[in-house]
């Protein structure tokens, strides 16, 4: 049990009072009110970091506020930050239960709830700004939504991964502005054929995507299917260039389905080529690219011409693939792999990684430089603060991490720095 002694003494360590201060060594020992100095004047505040030098943070259970209109809050597949701390979501309906959406109903058959916009923008406290979006938005409007990114101009673009989808591009109040194309044809999934040679068409849809501004250039993880990374011109959707696990030629990709391995409670069989599902790719301020690769419990690194530089395992002894994992709502099956997505901290250096792990439930923290696991937080559960099918995660201007739950967690939650005074 975690007594507000011990937490007093762990934020104590952790900005270096105990030994220093005889007062911080009082409230190690003895758990006394602290001295009225500090109480009237907390002066300058850092972020508590525990004993491997991770930042520590706490849930903030009133962020967001509740919808407004009877909205439900459903399948948050992923988050974008704006320039400006907004907080835009992907609040996917395709997955509602009737349970939840009884008042849509003529006459409605429960006082609430309705399904909401599929778009859903916030604001720093968690107001609802503007919502909009859906399956009869727009023609090119994708089948299953699975990616949102929100550019300097505050103009969103949204990815999907069904046959026949691709990134589509609206102004923040959902106006239609530019359609990526690269489409292959809408046909049943079972229906595409892996090919990691063709650049003319993404066949699969599009599962994961980011952007670099100042290239004016779209990463693209094509890896629900294929095995790869492709980068494109933001404005005109020209190819550019692409790579394959460790930095590995287009070319030499194979096109043949990774195989199942039999989990024993060690990692994956290590292979050349990269494993699906890649579940997110993101460029770093001082251009590196990283790669989720939730199939072998993974990220890789690269430079932005495909230089692979180094992986971070993230709890490699986790079922990654195969025989035995399951999807959502998999009565059986649980899920398996652990990187289903990640965020760069937001100081200059984006010092931290943070992992997304949604079959652990938890946010694991990693140093970018070195790799080095650094510590977690989360748990499984639906209590604040515990996770339940994380599959987003984002950080703002300030430090706060926003994480998105699917399956049936279903909700946004917002982590703040836990801060101690400076000394």
């Amino acid at each position: 049990m975690i007594t507000s002694r011990t937490r007093r003494c762990a934020l104590t360590r952790a900005v270096g009072l105990c030994g220093v201060l005889a007062l911080a060594a009082g409230a190690c020992g003895g758990g006394g009110a602290p001295a009225p100095a500090q109480q009237a004047s907390p002066g300058p505040q850092v972020q508590v970091l525990n004993a491997q030098g991770a930042p520590v943070f706490q849930v903030d259970a009133f962020w967001p506020k509740p919808l407004p209109n009877k909205w439900s809050m459903q399948q948050i597949v992923d988050i974008y930050v704006d320039r400006d701390d907004h907080v835009w979501i992907i609040n996917r309906p395709v997955d509602a239960r009737p349970d939840e959406v009884g008042a849509g109903g003529t006459p409605p058959r429960t006082d609430c709830c309705v399904v909401s916009p599929v778009i859903v923008h916030f604001d720093p406290e968690g107001n609802v700004v503007n919502a909009w979006g859906g399956p009869d938005h727009h023609p090119g409007w994708p089948g299953r939504l699975q990616t949102i990114g929100v550019d300097r101009d505050k103009n969103v673009y949204v990815s999907g991964t069904m046959p026949g989808d691709s990134i589509v591009k609206f102004s923040s109040d959902g106006k239609f502005l530019w359609d990526f194309g690269h489409r292959g044809p809408k046909v049943p999934g079972n229906q595409v054929k892996m090919n990691n040679q063709q650049t003319d068409i993404v066949p699969p849809g599009i599962g994961a995507f980011d952007f670099d501004e100042d290239a004016r250039e779209i990463y693209i993880a094509d890896g629900f299917l294929n095995k790869r990374v492709l980068v494109y011109d933001m404005d005109t959707g020209a190819f550019k260039r692409g790579w394959g696990g460790h930095g590995m030629p287009l070319s030499e990709i194979t096109n043949e389905p990774t195989p199942p391995y039999e989990w024993t409670g060690a990692p994956p069989p290590d292979q050349a080529d990269f494993a699906p599902a890649l579940h997110c790719v993101h460029v770093s301020t001082d251009k590196h690219v990283y790669v989720c690769e939730r199939g072998m419990n993974r990220v890789q690194e690269f430079t932005t011409d495909g230089k692979w530089v180094k992986d971070f395992h993230v709890r490699p002894e986790t079922p990654a693939r195969g025989a035995g994992c399951g999807g959502i709502w998999h009565a059986t099956a649980p899920p398996c792999g652990t990187v289903y997505n990640l965020a760069l901290s937001r100081d200059p250096e984006q010092k931290y990684v943070f992992v997304a792990d949604g079959t652990n439930n938890r946010v694991w923290i990693f140093d970018r430089q070195s790799g080095k696991g650094l510590g977690s937080f989360g748990g499984n559960g639906r209590y604040a603060g515990q996770l339940h099918w994380i599959d987003a995660i984002k950080v703002d201007s300030k430090g706060n991490i926003y994480t998105g739950e699917v399956e049936d967690g279903k909700r946004v939650q917002k982590f703040v720095p836990v801060m101690a005074p400076a000394r």
